[in-house]
């Protein structure tokens, strides 16, 4: 049985002082819709998360990995490793498996005295863009979204709303990133750490795009 992919599309926004990621949550086989609740951003420590597309099986692993990594490494040093070390970090595991890779596409958004957003592909590399990016099959989509809209020192709630925004309009134009039924993650991480928008908070932000 072929394993189960997502095609996805994630998005990350930074502002001043805080980092918006969402997520379509459909995943398929193939092109057939398999599950409309799959997570696809996952909290890796109380101020990093991950957001991911590609195989299910190579996300979970990895998020898997980054937890035990955050945890060794606050031991280690006795203290909590900034974002952009785990992204190295991020970029060099995959790179040591580039010739068996793990099909993913990463963004990871954290927070540690200062906001980080860093876009990590399958071969290791890393992009650390200054406002925002997407990664998944829906991608080029989400992007004509951002560029088209995103502004200088965006206010968490509108970064919240154009995530949405970028997120829905690939999903009506990328078969693989679910049409009108599965929901979207949003995931705000700032100064108090990582939490999650209520579906129905989420829902009216939907409502309020249509009309």
């Amino acid at each position: 049985m072929e394993e189960v992919k997502t095609g996805t599309t994630i998005v990350g926004i930074k502002g001043k002082d805080f980092v918006v990621l969402a997520a379509d949550k459909q995943s398929t086989y193939g092109s057939i819709k398999f599950n409309k609740h799959t997570r696809k951003i996952h909290p890796i420590a109380d101020y990093m998360a991950l957001a991911t597309a590609g195989l299910v099986g190579d996300a979970q692993i990895i998020t898997r990995f980054l937890e035990s990594r955050v945890r060794s490494l606050e031991i280690e040093l006795g203290e909590k490793p900034s974002p952009r070390a785990i992204a190295k970090y991020l970029g060099l595991l995959l790179n040591a498996n580039k010739y068996f890779p793990f099909w993913v596409g990463l963004i990871l958004g954290g927070y540690k005295d200062e906001p980080y957003l860093a876009s990590i592909d399958a071969a290791g590399g890393i992009s650390e863009p200054k406002h925002y990016t997407a990664e998944g099959s829906g991608m080029p989509y989400a992007l004509a979204v951002l560029e088209s809209e995103f502004k200088e020192n965006i206010k968490k709630n509108d970064a919240v709303k154009l995530a949405v925004k970028a997120v829905e309009a690939s999903r009506k134009l990328d078969i693989y990133s679910g049409g009108e039924e599965p929901g979207i993650d949003v995931a705000i991480i700032d100064g108090s750490g990582v939490s999650f928008l209520e579906p129905k908070d989420v829902e009216k932000i939907k409502k309020a795009l249509r009309k």
